[in-house]
């Protein structure tokens, strides 16, 4: 049986705002490196942070977040 995995394009949305890693991470209260996690799959957020980051991004959560089949 395949994996599941959930993937996001925050990477994508934030260089579209033209956002560094640490004004978003500033904008939601989280580090850098949770960005950085988050972006590279190794964390995945919680869903008050994923609202967060949508909300800083103007994008929908459909927008950011998807799942993928591995």
């Amino acid at each position: 049986m395949n994996e599941i995995v959930f993937q996001n394009r925050l990477r994508v949305a934030r260089a579209e705002k033209r956002i560094s890693q640490g004004d978003l991470a500033e904008s939601v209260g989280v580090s850098r490196q949770t960005i950085s996690s988050i972006e590279n799959n190794q964390f995945c957020p919680s869903a008050k942070l994923a609202a967060l980051l949508c909300i800083a991004l103007d994008k929908k959560f459909e927008e950011l977040f998807y799942f993928e089949e591995q």
